[in-house]
């Protein structure tokens, strides 16, 4: 008998990072996963994975899963009821807010929410039901200042120029990792196949960095630069653009040469020769960049996580956007593009919205934008007793975002917490009650957010691969009982949670691709996805500013640059410090994506990963040796690490991978707390933020190295 007759294929698209990788599965008559391999059907990914994606299995087999909602108690966790919960939840939600008003609840919701289409349709109407003011977000711990420099320049926060990396012929890639994160604000699969084969063609790819990275370590050329002085590197090369007059291009955006004018006249003091020595980049080196963007036959510069979380993160990204535009590059073929997706997020957008400032956060004022409060102020604000209750959604703020040990203080003293999550992590343990979702291979998905950052047109839709148990509830299930008890009155019956499918169907049908035949049926008979195209220019037709003309001298941010100039005469005039002598920079691995994976024991195993990088040089100016264990303090807090001593890291910078740290007690996490590390942001300060933007700085922190650890 043939034993492969009963065995089935299933492909789906994996949700574990932005890269939206095709999988091919395979699963035995009794359900049990044969192999997990990349589908070669896909258009978009052609057969890449990561190793991530076998995590997938993991965690749907992983015992410390939940899969019912759970009660903290004096004596443990208790296992309720749905019901239960459900009528807990909204009754202390509804009390805390009749007591002291709506803002006494926050939200805060992590990076998983936005890879689940489930959330991303239900959790707004719910977030509506609540009413609250208080909301954060990873946002603000990540990616905050492209959002705002999109609203600026361009009119929408979701309007985002991803680099067209299949037709580029030069691509300058800045604070950025993509053989790490396999893309980020550019879903980008099979990267470095892609990266490659710029170089195929008879291009170039350069990295500028700190670390000499993964994806350094296969570019043309790797720079480093000093931590946190990208901004003046930006300034210096826009600079040289704005007078290499023979190449320089706007009249195709309809900008004026009076806005150039005053454009160059804020910027004309950042020469190559003037930032040099703040950046540690050479004068010559700058301009050989600059010659390369201007002279290549279409160039791109793409600046992502190092750029954004740090002081300047917000004029970093505007600069890099004015680049591409002076450089003749921006909505132009291998230049950096506008998607055009299937389920447009800017359908129904409005032309000169205000999404900034609007509010304030209660302790240090910080502004609003796009209706969330930088995550940065949630710990005092809860600490100041404004907030009584907190819901957190699929995150684990404890690790992930800045001064995690004084976030945890403050969720032990809320009065009532609810998380929606499958596991009872660092956050998670401060909890009331715990709502978990189906996750991975329960669900239906369709990739909203991703497909508005893909490097090509596509559209792909995933079956569920097992079907949940009566005693599983979905993500949208969740959040649609919550919000119609909070909005039923006493007495009243509960509507059933509605399938939000309906609304993709809709929005793909009445898409931009809905005229071609393109429906939600087609993506269901078509498992491998549909590849829409490459991307075209269209920028014109969809700016939402008031004149419908790119801002390139925003108000706001032209203003910003008074803090710039001033921290950059500071800069010329510091002298070395002999306190904390450090800079602290995080890193990313490809097994994980920030904590998620962590429980994933094949993802996990091997050498420790969580070690501080240190330069050879800096290492034996204070005699340390490599693998010895050392304190290592910054303002806020001191952890004890083994040293990584290495020259794929710039002398006086330091760095330790984001998302460890398991080690708090509580935590069910079995093969996470055996490999737990520590926790990057115990170091990194709550007020260090790029104050234009409120984003989080977690680049460049000051910290000094202790020794003497047994």
């Amino acid at each position: 008998m043939n034993s492969s007759i009963n065995i089935r294929t299933h492909y789906r698209a994996c949700n574990l990072c932005e890269a939206i990788c095709g999988l091919e599965i395979k699963v035995n008559e009794n359900n049990e996963i044969l192999t997990i391999n990349g589908d070669k059907n896909d258009p978009f990914s052609r057969g890449h994975i990561c190793p991530k994606a076998v995590g997938l299995k993991d965690i749907y087999l992983d015992e410390n899963r939940l899969k019912q909602p759970v009660r903290r108690t004096e004596t443990g966790w208790e296992t309720i009821s749905w019901n239960e919960a459900f009528d807990e939840v909204a009754s202390k939600l509804k009390s805390i807010q009749n007591q002291h008003g709506k803002n006494a609840v926050g939200v805060y919701q992590g990076n998983p929410s936005v890879h689940n289409s489930g959330t991303l349709l239900t959790a707004p109407a719910f977030l509506r039901a609540l009413g609250t003011k208080n909301r954060f977000s990873a946002t603000s711990a990540d990616q905050l200042p492209h959002h705002f420099v999109a609203w600026q320049m361009f009119g929408h926060p979701l309007l985002l120029p991803i680099p067209d990396i299949d037709r580029t012929d030069f691509m300058l890639i800045i604070g950025a990792n993509p053989l790490a994160s396999n893309g980020s604000l550019m879903t980008v699969p099979d990267v470095a196949h892609r990266l490659k084969a710029i170089q195929k063609r008879g291009g170039k790819f350069v990295v500028i960095d700190p670390r000499k990275t993964e994806t350094a370590k296969i570019a043309d050329q790797h720079l480093f630069i000093k931590p946190a002085t990208d901004v003046y590197l930006l300034l210096a090369i826009l600079n040289e653009v704005l007078n290499t007059k023979e190449f320089l291009h706007y009249d195709q955006l309809n900008i004026t040469p009076e806005e150039v004018l005053l454009l160059k006249s804020a910027i004309e003091s950042y020469t190559p020769q003037a930032v040099s020595s703040i950046t540690g980049m050479a004068s010559e080196t700058i301009e050989i960049l600059v010659n390369e963007l201007l002279t290549a036959k279409s160039s791109v510069v793409y600046g992502r996580m190092g750029v954004s979380v740090q002081a300047f993160g917000g004029v970093c990204q505007w600069l890099i956007n004015c680049i591409n535009i002076f450089t003749g590059n921006m909505d132009s073929e291998g230049g950096a593009m506008f998607p055009q997706p299937a389920f447009d997020l800017l359908g129904r957008a409005k032309k000169g919205e205000n999404y900034f400032n609007r509010y304030q956060s209660a302790v240090r004022k910080l502004p609003e934008f796009d209706g969330e409060l930088p995550v940065s102020a949630m710990a005092e604000d809860i600490l100041a007793g404004g907030i009584k209750n907190l819901i957190t959604v699929c995150g684990n703020p404890v690790l992930s975002t800045s001064n995690g040990t004084q976030l945890d203080t403050a969720l032990e003293g809320l009065d009532y917490m609810v998380s929606v999550d499958i596991y009872i992590n660092e956050t998670t343990r401060h909890a009331n009650i715990i709502l978990p979702p189906t996750t991975g291979l329960e669900v239906a998905h369709y990739d909203i957010a991703f497909h508005n950052l893909a490097v090509r047109n596509t559209a792909k839709y995933t079956q569920p691969l097992f079907e949940k148990d009566n005693n599983q509830r979905h993500d949208w299930e969740i959040f649609e009982e919550i919000k119609n008890r909070l909005i039923t009155g006493e007495g009243s019956d509960i509507p059933a949670p509605k399938n939000p499918e309906e609304k993709l169907a809709m929005a793909i049908q009445y898409g931009p691709y809905g005229k071609d035949g393109l429906t939600l049926q087609k993506l269901k008979d078509n498992p491998h996805g549909e590849d829409l195209g490459a991307l075209r220019p269209c920028l014109k037709e969809k700016l939402l500013t008031d004149n419908q003309e790119i801002n390139i001298n925003s108000e706001l941010i032209m203003q910003d640059l008074e803090r710039v100039k001033i921290n950059f005469e500071k800069l010329l005039k510091a002298t070395k410090s002999t306190d904390f002598d450090l800079q602290l920079i995080g890193r990313r691995h490809l097994r994980s994506n920030n904590s998620w994976m962590h429980n994933s024991e094949r993802l996990m195993k091997g050498q420790n990963r969580c070690t501080l990088m240190i330069h050879p040089e800096t290492a034996a100016n204070r005699g340390i040796v490599n693998l010895e264990k050392v304190q290592i303090e910054s303002r806020v807090g001191r952890v004890e690490i083994v040293v990584e001593i290495t020259d794929e890291i710039m002398p006086n910078v330091v760095s330790i991978p984001h998302g460890f740290g398991h080690a708090r007690r509580g935590v069910q996490l079995d093969v996470a707390t055996a490999h737990a590390g520590v926790s990057l942001n115990d170091l990194t300060d709550e007020l260090l933020i790029d104050e234009l933007t409120g984003n989080a700085a977690f680049t460049g922190v000051p910290v000094r190295i202790l020794r003497g650890i047994k």
